[in-house]
């Protein structure tokens, strides 16, 4: 099957793929090195490929590479500061303890990440749905409610 190009925004910098036409997202990120984009159930349900594409959150498993032609595509790599300094997402899950093995978690971050746009003081129903589309076999959701609780602080701390 013959190649086309892609071209679109990856964490704030411009990148151009060669991809099948046939190739999602994930496994083109994936290719392209992208690590934190994790390979899972790849039909939608697990979460771990969560990415944002023009800042909604998507499951990268169900879109083809091609369909980010032009758009942006932001990975918790992204998420990163300008001198490399953690998001307050990413700080309040190591804080917390919300990371175990780490499968989900990328993936559990944007999904926090996108539920403070929405709700900067989440309930726990909020919570739950927000998270609703990312499966985490190890931790319980406890240490991650509290980071969410504490992003939520931290961030409003910040402005």
């Amino acid at each position: 099957m013959s190649k086309r190009s892609v071209s679109f925004t990856l964490n704030g910098k411009p990148v151009t793929l060669e991809v099948e036409p046939r190739t999602t997202l994930l496994r083109a990120l994936r290719e392209h090195g992208v690590t934190s984009v994790k390979r899972g159930c790849e039909e939608g349900e697990c979460g771990t490929c969560t990415v944002l594409l023009d800042d909604v959150l998507q499951k990268s498993c169900m879109v083809l590479a091609l369909e980010a032609e032009g758009r942006s595509v932001v990975t918790t790599e992204g998420l990163l500061g300008p001198k490399g300094e953690l998001h307050p997402v990413q700080q309040a899950f190591i804080d917390e303890g919300a990371i175990q093995c780490g499968f989900c978690t990328p993936g559990m971050i944007l999904s926090v990440v996108d539920l403070l746009r929405r709700h900067p003081e989440p309930t726990d129903e909020q919570i739950r749905v927000g998270l609703s589309g990312n499966l985490c076999r190890c931790t319980g959701y406890t240490g991650i409610f509290r980071a969410v609780r504490k992003a939520a602080a931290l961030m409003k701390e910040q402005g």
